[in-house]
């Protein structure tokens, strides 16, 4: 027969050239993309102020990140302001994205569904989120005109929620879990209790429970976990932490050096957080590299010889350095200390030094175990030393890269140093401390008591 057979065409040989030529059809064409695209970047603004018996909470959100709603359009791409407000799509949207989303506590307990007070699309040119006055009467205000042209992904949805309260001077707490409207979503919110001061929130994506105006204790808590958590999370601390122990194994040897470390450290820190640092642009990168040239030169002295007496000083003037390090690692979360600023600073640092503990009872006996059975004393002291050093050398070397890009001048940085108070604290802190040093010499010529402690 001439024609082929349905068997025929079906052969093994074939079958695989069919799947072949059907994969290469979809990778050759993919598939059509949703019109409503996750956005990329987006900003959301909100207030919450508890009145009486309900909390009112306004936000305003982008409508292209409600990203599964279809909102009408007319011409090219231009909302259609009466057939959604006909479907009453707006409030649809403002529910499933926001209502429905955003979990507001009182005094631990969830509240009920909120319901929507006011709502209305607004143009991106809009200012009246500036304060909540203005923006309550924005919301409350008259609708845009039918005839307002303009493209739906440039509109803006500000939602006026209301939700039923037992007292304005309960305790609020807040999930906004609003970080599925974007790739990348910042929520500004601001806070307004009753007879007190407005507080301000940045959120990056999903922040979790925000306590809007914490007990001091749960600040406290809150803080010490950062802490403890933020000096095991920072290589570069912990491998500064190790070039302290590595020479020095003994808890007695040690108090001397940790403590003088944690009190630095709690000093530029306390002061930073209080706004005595310096706010120069090239100050965080400057931090940076010294905090990596520490390593270095603690390591390096390791190799050459330590000595406890000139090892507690250099800790010191390093642990200023390091306090600068641990309060940039602050400065997004201070927000969450309410009025506790102090109590929060100190219960971080309390925080760092339960960490620190926790490194030194782990690492002093493993070294103990390393330089008895596997390496001599002094063979590992420098090998873990100049493993150390050379981690720390390439840190140094990459963020004096970025350092170098200012352009840092004398003046600058005299100025920058030296204008308030956090400078001269410094230099007079590092003054005593050298002067007291001298004075201990002038009294013991030969401080070295390296032997003594690798004697006891």
């Amino acid at each position: 027969m001439s024609t082929m057979t349905t068997q025929s065409l079906f052969r093994p040989g074939s079958r695989i050239a069919l799947i072949a030529v059907v994969a290469g059809l979809v990778l050759a064409f993919p598939a059509r993309q949703s019109a409503h695209d996750i956005p990329g970047d987006v900003a959301i603004q909100a207030f919450v102020k508890p009145e009486g018996p309900r909390l009112r909470l306004l936000l305003r959100v982008p409508l292209e990140a409600m990203s599964d709603m279809s909102f009408p359009t007319t011409g090219p791409g231009y909302l259609d302001f009466e057939t959604a407000r006909e479907r009453d799509q707006f409030s649809d949207a403002a529910m499933l994205w926001m209502g429905q989303e955003v979990r507001i506590f009182e005094n631990g307990t969830q509240l009920s569904e909120p319901t929507i007070a006011a709502i209305k699309v607004s143009l991106p040119s809009d200012r009246s989120y500036e304060s909540y006055e203005t923006a309550l009467e924005h919301v409350q205000g008259p609708l845009l005109p039918a005839s307002t042209q303009i493209v739906w992904q440039q509109a803006m949805l500000d939602v006026l929620f209301d939700y039923p309260i037992q007292s304005d001077q309960s305790e609020f707490s807040i999930r906004p879990s609003l970080e599925r409207l974007g790739l990348r979503v910042v929520t500004v919110l601001r806070f307004l209790p009753p007879g007190g001061a407005e507080r301000a929130f940045e959120f990056r994506g999903d922040p979790g429970l925000v306590r809007l105006d914490p007990r001091w204790h749960q600040a406290a808590l809150r803080f010490v976990v950062m802490g403890f958590e933020h000096i095991l999370d920072g290589t570069d601390h912990l491998l500064f932490l190790a070039c302290l122990i590595i020479p020095f194994r003994r808890f007695r040897a040690l108090a001397i050096i940790v403590t003088a470390f944690t009190i630095a450290h709690s000093v530029t820190l306390i002061a930073s957080a209080y706004d005595l640092a310096p706010d120069a642009l090239w100050f965080p990168p400057l931090v940076e590299t010294l905090i990596a040239t520490s390593i270095v030169y603690m390591a390096l002295e390791n190799i050459v010889g330590a000595n406890v007496q000139r090892r507690w000083v250099l800790t010191f003037m390093f642990g200023l350095v390091h306090g600068f390090g641990f309060s940039f690692a602050l400065r997004e979360t201070l927000q969450f200390a309410g009025s506790h600023l102090l109590t929060s600073l100190l219960s971080f640092n309390i925080g760092v030094e339960l960490g620190q503990l926790l490194v030194l009872v782990l690492l002093i006996p493993t070294l103990e175990v390393l330089f008895r059975y596997v390496l001599a004393e002094r063979v590992g002291i420098i090998l873990t030393s100049a493993l150390i050093a050379h981690t720390s050398w390439h840190w140094m070397t990459e963020r004096w890269g970025v350092l170098s890009q200012f352009p840092i001048t004398w003046a600058a940085f005299s100025q920058a140093m030296f204008t308030g108070a956090m400078g001269w604290l410094i230099l007079l802190m590092l003054l005593a401390t050298t002067a007291w040093v001298g004075l201990k010499v002038l009294q013991d010529p030969e401080p070295n008591i390296g032997p003594e402690i690798a004697a006891d």
